[in-house]
């Protein structure tokens, strides 16, 4: 399938196809390991996932992990997906040879609509009966044996979250292979029209016979408790439960890192001594020290902050509370416009802006998902998290305002800041621009569950390679070219200055600090500001770099943050803090808004309102900044 298939030509293809939240995904992770690929489907930005499935008869099965559906009749572009695939319509991909259509166990009279719909396709199917553990602890009987012959399919039970919960599926999997290169070809496939669509009388009474004789419990079973919810979902305590959640996580960004921080820089320092000590001077070794190290080792030291961050919200997701908070929050978010549907999307910008403005296509009113994308990138990305713990650790005192540290609290300010401009704009634009009527939040609640360490480990894993293949890729690369345009050329016979004055990014520091001089940026910071568009993170590097290259002997030897500290304002740095706010976005960003909406117009709206919102936000608080030290 997709750029993969003439590698996975000879391997059989299965697709995992469910609803959401009925731990897909898990079992996806479950039977693959680390044995995964993830990349987008050609011509669009839907996520597709693929992953290698040892048999014991020493074959490989690639697993196909589709978007979440309710339906082969599509509503959303990642549904879409689904359907094709599953279809076989996509451009130079075949149809799955074979199909696991993953149900909940404790919500079967939703998710069997779309079992049957598969069903009717005529593919190799197996139906995986997840979380049966957690149905069976809460009282629901089902027969399998019965289901499996009333849905002329085989079933098994399967545990996603467990060790080993997926035997049963493996085994199936196994002993059909022979068989699921027999599937009809993608021509042979009925239509989707063809089949009942979801909600018609003739499917849901289907279900219900079946359920009936399988699982008469399950007409009635109760998903969630409600005691849980009418505190998590109160109108008032359960926002302040969502802001103390926030408000510890941002505390602990700062107060848990600072072992593994201190450990990475400590270990930067000593590679930086033992290089300057075992070459001799010359282009070589300040490309190493004063670039490489200085540069990529200065973001690499923010790791720990950006895992701890994304620890918290897989935490939140994996136990259900997230689609909760979406609610809570949607009439919140009605009152500036946006649909409770943004909250997800807007939640995932914290991580990246780029799949925040993925998630959109989950909104069907186009005029509301075009205000989620235009206010996504104002969410606090950890991009920004180097520039804001460099400059809180350099500027804000290390200690504690009552029971809480004061980094933390900060850093809670400046989300808290991305979040209050994300619905000021939001405002404007639904009031003035895109005007549309509210629509309430339409979204099926996940039961609750103990996060799995297995996901919570992956999905840490998968952060942890994104930030590192950035470090090791484009943030390696724009650091040595800062490297090369901050030593070259030379500076003319009888300078005076530092080297990097007279080098070309000398000159364009220069020029630009004209334009920031009235914010309180000085040329070091403009020069940081360019790479800075590409990636956030290379600022933090790019400063490193600059600094090392332009300051006296203890800028190498010892860490930036201390000669920012000493070399900066403290207007200065709050100017910055208040730029990063609003920062307009990285060229990637752009790049996605440009193919969401399809147009030019959007992504360039989007860069002119950020860098002018940036502009007055850091002029003002460099002028307040400087008002009140006087």
């Amino acid at each position: 399938m997709s750029g993969a298939a003439t590698a996975e030509a000879r391997l059989l293809q299965v697709a995992l196809v469910g609803n959401p939240n009925c731990g897909k995904t898990a079992l996806f992770n479950l039977l693959t390991g680390a044995r995964q690929k993830v990349a987008n489907y050609a011509g669009v930005t839907v996520e597709r996932k693929v992953g290698l499935v040892p048999l014991s008869d020493g074959r490989s099965v690639a697993v196909f992990d589709l978007p979440g559906t309710y339906s082969l009749t599509p509503l959303t572009p990642d549904e879409e997906v689904t359907r094709d695939v599953v279809f076989g319509r996509r451009a130079g991909e075949s149809a799955p040879d074979a199909i696991v259509a993953v149900v909940d166990a404790t919500n079967l009279r939703m998710n069997l609509r779309l079992v049957l719909e598969l069903k009717a396709l005529g593919r190799p199917m197996i139906v995986s009966l997840n979380m049966a553990d957690v149905a069976r602890s809460r009282g629901l009987q089902i027969d399998v044996a019965r289901l499996s012959a009333e849905l002329g399919l085989p079933v098994v039970e399967t545990v996603a979250v467990r060790h080993n919960g997926h035997a049963a599926l493996l085994a199936e999997i196994e002993r059909q292979a022979l068989q699921f290169g027999a599937a009809a070809s993608p021509a042979e496939l009925r239509p989707a029209a063809a089949t009942p669509a979801p909600g018609t009388a003739e499917l849901q009474r289907e279900v219900r016979r079946i359920l009936a004789v399988a699982a008469p419990g399950a007409l009635h079973f109760e998903r969630f408790d409600h005691r849980i919810d009418a505190v998590v979902m109160h109108p008032v305590w359960g926002l302040v439960l969502l802001a103390t959640l926030l408000f510890l996580i941002f505390q602990a960004v700062f107060s848990w890192a600072n072992l593994p921080m201190d450990a990475i820089k400590d270990g930067m320092a000593w590679l930086a001594e033992q290089t300057t000590a075992r070459m001799a001077e010359g282009p070589l070794r300040s490309l190493l020290v004063d670039g490489v190290i200085a540069g990529v080792g200065g973001v690499l030291v923010f790791l720990p902050q950006i895992l701890i961050l994304f620890f918290f919200i897989l935490l939140l997701e994996d136990s259900g509370y997230l689609p909760r908070a979406a609610f809570l929050l949607d009439t919140v978010m009605g009152k500036v416009g946006l649909s409770g549907r943004a909250f997800i999307p807007l939640l995932s910008s914290f991580a990246c802006a780029i799949p925040g403005i993925m998630a959109t296509r989950t909104i069907a009113n186009w005029r509301d998902r075009l205000a989620t994308i235009m206010v996504a990138p104002l969410m606090t990305c950890s991009a920004r998290l180097p520039v804001y713990a460099l400059l809180i650790g350099a500027f804000i005192p290390a200690r504690d305002i009552g029971p809480f540290n004061g980094q933390g609290l900060t850093l809670f300010a400046l989300y808290a800041a991305g979040v209050l401009s994300s619905m000021a704009v939001a405002w404007l634009l639904k009031r003035f621009w895109m005007k549309s009527s509210y629509q309430p939040l339409m979204l099926e609640l996940p039961p609750y569950r103990l996060p799995s360490l297995r996901n919570l480990g992956y999905g840490l894993w998968e952060r942890a390679r994104i930030f590192v293949r950035r470090v090791g890729g484009i943030i390696f690369a724009l650091t040595v070219l800062l490297w090369f345009l901050s030593s070259y050329p030379a500076p003319p016979d009888g300078a005076t200055g530092p080297a990097i004055q007279y080098s070309a990014a000398g000159w364009l520091g220069q020029a630009l600090e004209k334009v920031f001089a009235p914010i309180g940026f000085n040329w070091q910071i403009s020069i940081a500001l360019v790479p800075g568009l590409a990636a956030r993170e290379v600022v933090v590097g790019a400063l490193g770099t600059v600094y090392a290259l332009s300051g006296s002997e203890d800028a190498v030897a010892d860490t930036l943050m201390p000669v920012i500290a000493s070399q900066w304002s403290v207007a200065t740095a709050y100017a910055l803090l208040a730029w990063f706010v609003f920062a307009p976005q990285c060229l990637s960003t752009l790049a996605v808004v440009r193919r969401e909406t399809n147009s030019w117009r959007y992504p360039v709206l989007m860069a002119s309102y950020l860098f002018a919102l940036a502009y007055v936000a850091a002029f003002v608080t460099y002028r307040v900044a400087l008002a009140l030290a006087a």
